[in-house]
């Protein structure tokens, strides 16, 4: 099946050579250089599988559309691309529901991979899980499966569709100890070697979410010289940080 990816960049040269990548991989797609149109567009046109979303838009910032989309769709695959390559840019835009980035300029190779890989996860998001059960417990953090929902002393969790997946691949694997490179893979379904930044980046504020101490957090634990784990609350390592 053709997937439709709604293309959002101003730079007409750009788009049209994503464009090109994405129906190398069998890919349909629209391009739209206006933020507000493409807002317009979104609610009038609800077929898309994906958004591909440049934050430095001419009339409306990237990261509030990508914001105002989320607010009606949290399931909807949103890469950005983005010219700004300081990591506060970043994870503003991971904070406000983006699930990957692109910083300009950047490989096609490379965008078809992320491209893949987020449609990966989202058919993985849609697959029925045998011998999981719905609703994983760990004393005061509950992650409802089917609804997507996480609690954290009965307090309702806001987390981006990203944060949501790596949550439930540690909760489905208690006490495995994954690299950052097992998580690049196996969560957001590629690898790229110095992209392990960006597990760092989701680990951390993940934590700021679900643990009362981010800094001595209790539910997800570095393993010194390995990587991460998720384990009970009431089991103690020192060598946690």
């Amino acid at each position: 099946m053709q997937r439709k990816i709604l293309i959002v960049e101003d730079d007409v040269d750009i788009a049209r050579l994503v464009q090109l990548q994405l129906r190398d991989i069998d890919c349909d797609s629209a391009i739209i250089s206006n933020g507000q149109q493409a807002l317009e567009h979104l609610q009038q046109n609800q077929q898309y599988d994906m958004l591909i979303l440049d934050i430095m838009l001419p009339d409306c910032d990237g990261l509030s559309i990508c914001e105002q989309v989320r607010a009606v769709n949290k399931h909807i695959p949103i890469l950005m691309l983005t010219a700004r390559s300081s990591e506060y840019d970043r994870v503003l835009g991971l904070d406000i529901g983006a699930d990957d980035y692109l910083t300009k300029p950047f490989s096609f190779i490379e965008l078809s991979a992320r491209v893949k890989a987020l449609f990966r996860r989202s058919i993985r998001q849609l697959e029925p899980v045998d011998a999981i059960p719905e609703v994983i417990d760990l004393d005061n953090l509950t992650i409802d499966l089917k609804s997507r929902q996480v609690n954290v002393e009965g307090r309702l969790v806001e987390l981006t569709a990203r944060e949501f997946d790596l949550l439930c691949h540690f909760a489905t694997n208690p006490g495995r100890v994954f690299t950052r490179a097992q998580l690049l893979r196996d969560v957001w379904g590629y690898h790229h070697d110095g992209y392990e930044h960006t597990v760092n980046t989701h680990i951390n504020r993940l934590r700021n979410k679900i643990e009362k101490q981010p800094q001595s957090p209790v539910f997800i634990t570095t393993v010194w010289g390995v990587g991460y784990q998720l384990k009970s609350p009431d089991r103690e390592d020192p060598r946690d940080d």
